[in-house]
């Protein structure tokens, strides 16, 4: 059968087929002919071409696999070449192959897709990583391995987990390396990191040194030191690596991490050169995770076997392995669904007529269809693991290992996952707990860095090209306790400039850096514009009193707030004069009536208490009620004369008093301080009074006082008047609204200080309304901002910040007076807690005593009468009730010298009936 289809092949390439015929085999035949194509002499292809063999000995040997069809495979040299493997592919589609294994490389991939979806033949490649491939232009196009995609993401979580920002890309420039670093370039931005710079080197293997010494030239030069180098083949990539240890960038503050070609020769041609393993001391490696098992484990076994050890067995040959067998479970599921292996002509080859290519001699695979879908659904474990498709056609659970070149090997610092991120636990033992990607789970092992250094390289350093930071300073005209420019020019002075020098001084590397003056020298620069000189790429950084503000850092990154900062208002302020009513002042009009008020029921109280027992309380109504209200406010004074009897009535007396001593020495102390204390005025309370009336607001040129008060509060900008300095301020608010001048004053709260210091006749009206601070600006995303920040943190901790505020900013102020409008008066919110313990006493005491005439009215009163009359009935209890209250009861004082007085007349008479004996 097979000399038969050789035959019939060259008689197709000789022009003797018959464009309408029709080959069809048996719905299973004897033999299933898949392609392989690879390339002989690479790293990869040694691997792959005993692992695809292998696999199809065991599926042949298998008869529950394809019940008693064997699989045949042919295998094609690309040479790496996209044209070579194209050539190949159409000579696979002469001899009826039903699916092609690779091939290995992404670019021969894109050629060979072409072809596979024209004749409807799936295309498993288990090394083509180019993301791009998985698209809907390529139907026909399965990747049996993981996506760069993955691996791209692996190493934006690596950049990501040491916090490196900018990161250097050298590729091939082809579409394995372009379609790779773009898809790095995505995932870096998600994470907030970039690719500063990347360099294509040209996809030719004759490529001399010179080019590669120029390129790494280059990338020295960049600020970046964490470079990613994602070449093919890997003789490219050690060609890099030598350079770069020639040029000492495999040294102390370098981070290399290569892609997993470099894993690939690791695992099949080690041990590698000892000048090859110098060169490539403290990189980090990814390579595709495949989970241990026993049967992968045997398989290695059986591999040293059949190859005594040369090459390895590396993981693009377990995938290669593992897409045979894809493809068999495949065939066998097709031939189950009645799928019948069929190949007609291709009618749109047919169109080219007049061609001497001999392409009518390629025919379309009539099911490939049912076949890829087959495919996609198949599932089973292999020695890779798993195997089955996601919905994008990507293979499920992609992770990657994370190895570390030291010494003569290599180690495993960790792991990565889609499913859980970094980990330093295999992913098979993460898949069965809940995923977690928090910070605190994102981990790995130490890693030597190149330099044999075991301390994580900052990522960075200045570029090494003599340039110095230029570093915008705005020319200010007021205020230059903050910011100003001395006689010599690019030299600068002040609060903000001994800030920026202190901090920058305690950076443990020199910056080279030049201030650069922005402003005409007439009126404060715009501060908004200066910030956006960083975008534009005029400055490097911006310095000063630069506050920190929501559209700003949309374009910049600031610093560590060095000084706190937000919107106050300033207004006029005059004296208010004590005058006749000033003694009403202490308590609020609430605190008056409530204290009046419990006077009253205090004193009613203790009359009820004492009415019975006191004659005192006792008398004629008028006089009672004299009786109740003089000691009622008597007691204020504790003047009352009248005394207390009853232990209720003194209960209840003695915390009355105390409360009443309380507040007695409250409104004492309140109305000392208002006729002691200068009391201020103003008919601005603050910012909302400002918003609700039309006066005039000054604010200072420059400031972002001005976008916040028409953009923020939407208050119109013919209402809001420049002022340039201090003494503007003075004049402007001296004036008034009424005389072109302005009726307050808005303004970030440092100079406002500053303002006042020698400015006393003004006050700041209520409180701040706005929180923000000052802080340098600098380009997004630059490292120079983090340490500046930390840098920042370290002055305020040793207190050098605050002795360069007291150095500029410490002067007699005026603030120290209070700045308050109005007394603090005392509310009944400062007495409530007396005023409960006397209300509580009071009602216990009228409690008990109800209960004592409640107890003494049921032993007096007779038996309740069955006589009619039901409203009488109900009226004597409370009329007997009323009488026993009004009804005149000796105290036991009175009680105790009548009982007394009755005894020593009782022995007078007793005397006086017997003789005296003489």
């Amino acid at each position: 059968m097979n000399a038969f289809w050789v035959l019939f092949s060259l008689f197709l390439l000789c022009g003797e087929f018959h464009r309408g015929d029709a080959r069809n085999v048996s719905s299973r035949p004897a033999v299933v002919n898949i392609g392989a194509i690879f390339q002989y002499d690479s790293a990869i292809g040694r691997v792959a071409k005993t692992a695809i063999q292998e696999a199809v000995d065991d599926i042949n040997s298998n008869s529950s696999i394809l019940h008693g069809t064997k699989l045949s495979v042919t295998m094609h040299d690309s040479n790496g070449s996209g044209f070579f493997g194209m050539v190949e592919a159409l000579r696979f589609m002469e001899t009826d192959v039903i699916a092609i294994i690779g091939p290995q490389s992404s670019v021969v991939a894109h050629v060979m897709s072409y072809v596979a979806n024209e004749l409807q033949v799936p295309l498993l490649s288990f090394a083509a990583t180019d993301p791009t491939l998985t698209s809907l232009q390529f139907p026909f196009f399965v990747r049996t391995t993981q996506s760069d995609l993955y691996q791209m993401t692996a190493v934006s979580e690596i950049v990501n987990h040491y916090g490196w920002k900018d990161v250097i890309a050298i590729f091939v420039d082809d579409d394995y390396g372009r379609n790779g670093v773009s898809t790095l370039n995505d995932k870096l931005a998600e994470r907030r990191c970039r690719i500063s710079y990347k360099v294509g080197i040209p996809p030719d293997s004759r490529v001399n040194r010179n080019v590669i010494m120029d390129i790494l030239i280059k990338v020295g030069l960049m600020e970046s030191r964490i470079i990613v180098l994602h070449v093919n083949p890997p003789t490219l990539g050690f060609e890099v690596f030598t350079m770069a240890n020639y040029l000492k960038m495999m040294d102390n503050g370098y981070v290399w991490i290569a892609t997993d070609w470099l894993s690939s020769v690791l695992d099949s041609d080690s041990p590698l050169p000892s000048e090859t393993m110098d060169a490539i001391q403290g990189v980090l490696v990814l390579r595709q995770h495949t989970a241990d098992s026993d049967r992968k484990k045997a398989f290695f076994s059986r591999w040293n076997k059949i190859t005594k050890g040369s090459p390895g067995l590396n993981s693009y040959g377990l995938y290669a392995y593992d897409s045979v067998w894809l493809v068999a479970c495949a065939v066998d599921a097709f031939f189950k669904q009645g799928g019948v292996i069929s190949f007609s002509n291709d009618s749109n080859i047919q169109s080219l007529e007049g061609s001497n290519l001999h392409l009518d001699a390629m025919s379309r695979f009539e099911d490939g269809n049912l076949l890829l879908k087959n495919i996609l659904q198949c599932n089973f474990v292999g020695l890779t693991g798993p195997i089955k498709f996601s919905s994008d056609r990507s293979l499920i659970l992609p992770a990657y290992d994370i190895i570390n070149v030291v010494g003569t090997g290599f180690q495993c610092i960790g792991y990565w996952s889609n499913y859980s991120g970094l980990s330093t636990i295999p992913p098979e033992t993460l898949y069965t707990r809940p995923p977690n990607r928090s910070s605190a789970s994102q981990q790995l092992h130490s890693v030597i860095w190149p330099g044999e250094t075991s301390s994580t390289p900052r990522g960075w350093v200045f570029p090494n090209d003599g340039r110095q930071l230029r570093i915008g300073v705005p020319m200010r005209v007021s205020f230059k306790e903050f910011v100003s420019q001395e006689r010599r020019v690019g030299t600068f002075k002040g609060f903000c400039i001994d800030v920026f020098t202190a901090a920058i001084n305690l950076l443990p590397y020199a910056v080279p850096y030049r201030f650069i003056p922005f402003g005409d020298g007439r009126k404060n620069p715009s501060y908004t514009e200066l910030v956006n000189k960083i975008t534009t790429g005029e400055f490097d950084a911006v310095i000063g009193d630069i506050a920190i503000v929501a559209n700003r850092t949309k374009i910049v990154d600031f610093t560590q707030p060095f000084a706190s900062s937000g919107l106050v208002v300033v207004a006029p302020f005059k004296k208010r004069n004590s005058g006749a009513w000033a003694f009403l002042r202490p308590f609020n009009p609430l605190m008056w009536a409530v204290t009046a008020c419990l006077f009253l029921v205090v004193g009613i109280v203790v009359w009820i208490l004492e009415h019975r027992t006191n004659d005192d309380f006792r008398g004629p109504p008028k006089q009672q009620v004299i009786t109740l209200l003089w000691f009622s406010f008597s007691t204020m004074f504790f003047t009352h004369r009248e005394n207390i009897v009853s232990a209720l009535g003194r209960l209840v007396l003695v915390i009355w008093l105390f409360v009443v001593l309380i507040i007695n020495s409250s409104y004492t102390a309140s109305l000392t301080s208002i006729l002691t204390v200068q009391q201020l005025s103003s008919h601005i309370k603050g910012i909302e009074t400002l918003r609700e009336n039309d006066d005039r607001i000054g604010y200072q040129v420059g400031s972002f006082a001005e976008h916040y008060l028409s953009e923020e509060l939407n208050i119109s900008k013919s209402r809001l008047v420049p002022l340039g300095s201090p003494e503007a301020y003075d004049n402007a608010l001296k004036l008034g609204p009424e005389k072109g001048g302005v009726a307050a004053l808005v303004d970030e709260l440092p100079y406002v200080e500053l303002f006042l210091s020698s400015h006393c006749t003004y006050r700041i009206i209520g409180q701040e309304f706005t929180k923000s601070g000052w802080g340098f600006a600098f380009p997004r995303d630059s490292p120079l901002a983090v340490d500046m920040s930390t840098a920042i943190l370290a002055l305020a901790e040793n207190g050098d910040l605050q002795r360069i505020h007291d150095k500029w900013l410490m002067k007699s102020s005026c603030t120290s007076e209070s700045t308050e409008l109005e007394s603090n008066r005392l509310h009944l919110s400062s007495f409530w807690g007396l005023f409960l313990i006397i209300g509580i006493a009071c009602f216990i005491a009228l409690i008990v005593y109800f209960v004592q005439i409640l107890c003494q009215m049921r032993r007096v009163l007779p038996p309740e009468s069955d006589s009619p009359g039901q409203r009488s009935l109900r009226s004597r209890p409370i009329g007997r009730f009323l009488s026993l209250m009004d009804e005149k009861q000796e105290s036991s004082r009175s009680r105790g010298k009548k009982q007394k007085v009755e005894r020593s007349s009782s022995d007078d008479s007793e005397l006086g009936k017997k003789p005296r004996n003489i």
